[in-house]
């Protein structure tokens, strides 16, 4: 039994407290936020600190930028002693969220000098426990300020009617012209084939909220934007009933979704620019 010396050390290291742990009984939200994102970026520092998880990196090719935050309050445990970047790849993280289930309880865990983060998965019954440990990766973070910016237009509608309207008008072409006034916001996309528009009407009765169309603007406003971008960020659709996209001339539009009692991923796009026309 030349094994036996090494168990009481090892059964030790196990419950030394990690310096970070997040625990979320809705693991699913985990599952829908990393889907919503690694698309867009392949590898991303996840900042824990006490207030909770952000994240801020630019898309691969530098044209979008992706900003989340999971509050501390959010999760059904929170604990973390120090700040600390996860640097994750987030297609290696894909690839361990599919092994939890739908409905499992995820925790995340990391020590102050280890080079990985620990997965845990517990099915409701807890009758299933896997737990996989993902090595960290070294990222030079990119922290780029965004401006508190005063947008002149902003409207709120459906997730899922903003979804179907990039995905739907994308068949015309790869540039979408967003144009707001008081009582409409309309999506415009012309191309070699022709153009094509939407419109969406501001609510008037609004009996169920999150079917409403709202919009508040100072201006009529209208931009261009590429399409391709916000197909990828209608990937957060299942986070959130709504999404809000917050415009004014000549800054980036933001496209945010609001994750419940939890925290938000935000989505900002610069315009196109007329000249290329």
């Amino acid at each position: 039994g030349s094994e036996l010396p090494a168990q009481p050390n090892r059964a030790q290291h196990q419950t030394e407290p990690a310096m970070f742990e997040a625990r979320l009984v809705e693991g699913n939200i985990l599952k829908k936020l990393i889907d919503s994102m690694k698309d867009l970026v392949t590898d991303a520092n996840f900042d824990c600190s006490a207030e909770g998880i952000s994240l801020q990196a630019m898309d691969t090719s530098h044209v979008s930028l992706v900003a989340l935050q999971l509050r501390e309050d959010g999760f059904d445990h929170y604990r973390c002693d120090r700040s600390k970047a996860l640097g994750i790849n987030t297609q290696s993280l894909t690839k361990i969220l599919k092994c939890a289930g739908s409905d499992d309880i995820i925790t995340l865990k990391a020590d102050d000098t280890g080079d990985s983060v620990t997965c845990m998965f517990e099915s409701p019954k807890k009758d299933r426990i896997s737990d996989f440990e993902l090595k960290l990766i070294d990222i030079d973070s990119e922290h780029l300020g965004i401006p508190d910016t005063e947008y002149s237009c902003i409207v709120k509608m459906p997730s899922a009617e903003f979804k179907r309207i990039v995905t739907e008008i994308a068949v015309m072409g790869d540039t979408v012209q967003i144009s707001a006034t008081k009582d409409s916001v309309k999506f415009t996309v012309q191309g070699d084939m022709g153009t094509g528009n939407i419109t969406c009407r501001k609510s008037t009765n609004v009996d169920k909220k999150e079917e409403a169309v709202m919009i508040e603007t100072e201006e009529d406003i209208s931009l261009n934007f590429a399409l391709r971008y916000l197909i990828l960020f209608a990937k957060a659709t299942p986070l959130s009933s709504y999404v809000t996209l917050s415009m004014s001339p000549d800054v980036p539009l933001v496209v945010e979704y609001k994750i419940e009692k939890k925290g938000h991923i935000r989505y900002f796009l610069a315009p196109k620019i007329e000249e290329e026309e």
